[in-house]
């Protein structure tokens, strides 16, 4: 029993130091609920076996070096099927640029099966479709992400040109990466922008010339893209938080009651068919484009910063089809919608 203790241990740390490689002794230990010695003896033992885990110095965690990869455990029917699916539907066909590489794997993986578990998903996998919203195109900035991506393994700064509204022929300033974040159909890098001397999130199409250098830093302890998102909306956090309470009609009531579309999100259904929609969001500016996309439909209780932000817009639009006085449809417009 205790033989079998231990290799299931020394492959938990084979996976987990695959996984993230930034466990040190003590994490390790903590982890797996033993001594630093067991740690290191554990080590010892996997080196021993030919698996090439070495302690990195600089980084102050374990790596496994060249190679080395630990062939899957066996996979349930639900498990192979799941896996496949999104590997198929979203890496394969690139609905998420960048994720092709997943595609060869599970192609490898696949080899592996027993021959009835394949016959079974090629069979279902046919009759699934994974459909993700539409994203921006790949072309033209993959060594983007590559160069981003390394700059994060090392930790080694990047000096980098982006166009923004305000630099349209690219604003150059050193780049810390602290993370890789796809959302809202498009690829962002999150970290420090040296100009501004804050944690930025910056899209990836946008980045022009790149170029490592030599001056190192360390990503923020406990730092994580959701600590940074807060209660955003979506992916642009904001100050301050706002608790918004909003009013759907009966004809959307139910549509929209079907969708997670926040976190923070609480509904309450009432006799006429219609919802109270109430959530918390770091910042406006980009929950307010969602409640314009119901028109007449959504109405907005509080605060009253959204609700006048809301009005304003759809005065200034309403201006352009039915010739609207020049002072309402030139009124000052709200703080417009960042772009990144």
């Amino acid at each position: 029993m205790k033989h079998s203790t231990d290799i299931h241990r020394l492959l938990r740390i084979i996976t987990l130091v695959q996984h993230r490689p930034d466990w040190d002794p003590d994490s390790l230990a903590s982890e797996l609920r033993i001594t630093k010695r067991t740690v290191y003896r554990d080590i010892d033992k996997l080196r021993a076996v030919g698996v090439p885990i070495e302690f990195n110095k600089k980084q102050g965690c374990y790596s496994i070096q060249g190679e080395f990869f630990l062939q899957p455990l066996q996979l349930t029917p639900e498990e192979a099927l799941a896996l496949t699916a999104m590997c198929e539907h979203v890496a394969k066909s690139e609905q998420i640029p960048f994720l092709r590489p997943a595609a060869r794997a599970i192609e490898k993986i696949r080899a592996q099966f027993p021959p009835e578990m394949e016959a079974e998903l090629a069979q279902i996998t046919d009759h699934m479709v994974i459909q993700t919203a539409p994203t921006a195109a790949a072309e033209g900035h993959a060594d983007v992400y590559e160069r981003i991506k390394g700059a994060i393994a090392s930790q080694q700064a990047l000096e980098c040109q982006y166009e923004s509204p305000r630099h349209a022929d690219g604003d150059t300033f050193i780049f810390e990466p602290y993370a890789l974040f796809y959302g809202v159909r498009a690829w962002y890098a999150i970290g420090r922008h040296g100009k501004h001397d804050q944690v930025r999130c910056l899209k990836l199409k946008r980045f022009g010339p790149m170029t490592p250098t030599d001056q190192t830093y360390s990503i923020p302890p406990g730092f994580s893209v959701r600590k940074y998102l807060r209660n955003a909306w979506a992916m642009i956090p904001g100050e301050p938080d706002f608790k918004v309470e909003l009013k759907f009609a009966s004809g959307i009531a139910e549509t929209l009651a079907d969708t997670r579309w926040h976190g923070t999100q609480e509904i309450d259904e009432h006799n006429d068919g219609s919802i109270t929609f109430r959530c918390t969001v770091s910042g406006l500016d980009e929950i307010v484009w969602w409640v314009l996309s119901f028109g007449p439909s959504c109405t907005v209780i509080a605060p009253k910063q959204l609700s006048d932000r809301v009005r304003d817009l759809a005065i200034r639009t309403a201006g352009l089809y039915t010739g609207a006085s020049a002072e309402a449809t030139n009124a000052p417009a709200a703080p417009a919608k960042r772009r990144k």
